[in-house]
């Protein structure tokens, strides 16, 4: 069992977390695609989601998680102390969700945008969905 992780390809905060994610994931727990790929749009679809989604998509056991629900299911799976964010939960969605869309709607200005999603190394690339 794994789970799916999509993320803006040409976002550089997005990318710099998908590098987070895979360091601190050393089982190899977590699946990759860009939202901008075919995997991607296919999975966009059959979950029913926008294509212009402002949100990383998590996908686990069938469900789909957005936004700040989504990064603290990633913590779970996480090495280390970050498990613990998990108990962010407590805060209600809507006030994690606002921190959240602040975040998300400043990416670009903030981190900056990429021409086209990041080249994984040779061990990533099995991590990548096609």
């Amino acid at each position: 069992m794994s789970g799916i992780i999509l993320y803006d390809g040409i976002c550089n905060f997005c990318n710099y977390s998908v590098q987070f994610i895979i360091k601190r994931d050393r089982c190899g727990y977590f699946k990759f695609a860009s939202l901008q790929s075919d995997v991607g749009k296919r999975l966009l679809n059959e979950y029913r989601l926008s294509h212009n989604i402002n949100s990383f998509v998590y996908i686990d056991s069938d469900k789909c998680y957005l936004k700040s629900t989504a990064a603290l299911k990633v913590s779970l799976h996480l090495d280390g102390a970050w498990k613990f964010l998990y108990l962010f939960r407590i805060i209600p969605t809507p006030i994690r969700d606002l921190i959240y869309h602040v975040i998300a709607k400043n990416r670009y200005r903030w981190f900056g945008q990429k021409e086209s999603c990041i080249l994984p190394t040779v061990d990533e690339r099995k991590r990548f969905l096609d």
